[in-house]
């Protein structure tokens, strides 16, 4: 008897990708765009990889993709082999981070018009057809919102944690709480590792006694409160680490230490709590 074809339809959504050799799998995500979710991925990922874990990091923004501008990669191709019918994507490695983009494989000038199920297509490829190697922590790059890249990505992957990112503000903060929302569903159930605060201050580099909270005060806190979770850490807004970010560099090239230290500092969170959990 022919199987039924909407059970196997089931079947093939909640089937788990097999991610062979990663240990870890942390996923950035924030409610909004402008709050600084790429900057904090790729920062993140650099940290820890300079805390000598192998360390891979996903682009998985189909519509929008900003990770090879911010490593300087614009212009790279990754290589990829053929293995009978199959193509198999080979990452490329910078500052110690194992990266994968959609933006590698199309120019940069041109436009993805898909609908939901073809970008969540292209992410189950990517993911499942890259030849990641031994890794300890991937962190995965989400796009604002919470859309079919996301539901995908979770449904397809045993994920450790997620990491929700956002501003003081509360138009930012309402944002957040969605896409904090959705990986607490009981269908879903992807534990929240914690909230980090992006932009908390502003201190001018010739005054460093001053403290300015343009967008707000606490924002990140309320949130973490909210969530049952904790603030994991908060980053001042540095003009530095945007330029950094358009130059294809990190925040360890440049000196304001506030902003290293904020780095550490949540790296060191993640890793204690992904480790208490196996």
């Amino acid at each position: 008897m022919e199987k039924n074809p909407r059970s196997k339809q089931v079947n093939d959504l909640f089937e788990k990708i097999p991610m062979e050799g990663i240990r870890n799998i942390i996923v950035v995500a924030s409610g909004k765009g402008g709050v600084g979710k790429s900057t904090v991925a790729v920062n993140l990922a650099v940290t820890l990889a300079r805390n000598g874990l192998n360390t891979a990091l996903f682009d998985a923004d189909i519509f929008g993709p900003s990770i090879p501008k911010m490593f300087g990669l614009e212009d790279v191709r990754p290589e990829v082999s053929a293995i009978g019918d199959k193509e198999i994507f080979f990452p490329i490695k910078k500052f110690g981070v194992n990266i994968i983009s959609i933006g590698f494989f199309i120019d940069q000038s041109q436009s993805l018009i898909w609908r939901g199920p073809m970008a969540g297509k292209a992410v189950t490829q990517l993911l499942g057809d890259t030849q990641w190697g031994e890794i300890d922590y991937m962190i995965i790059d989400f796009p604002p919102g919470t859309s079919d890249i996301q539901l995908t990505t979770v449904q397809k992957l045993n994920i450790s944690g997620a990491v929700i990112v956002t501003t003081p503000q509360e138009i930012s903060l309402n944002d957040a709480r969605k896409a904090a929302s959705m990986f607490n569903n009981p269908d879903l159930s992807v534990p929240i590792l914690g909230v980090i605060e992006n932009m908390s201050w502003f201190t001018p580099e010739k005054h460093p006694e001053e403290v300015y909270y343009i967008f707000g005060k606490g924002g990140g806190l309320r949130l973490a409160k909210e969530f049952n979770t904790e603030l994991l850490g908060q980053i001042p807004l540095v003009m530095e680490v945007g330029e950094a970010a358009d130059k294809g560099l990190n925040v360890f090239s440049q000196k304001n230490r506030p902003v290293v230290n904020a780095f550490e500092q949540i790296a060191e969170s993640i890793i204690a709590k992904t480790e208490k959990e196996k």
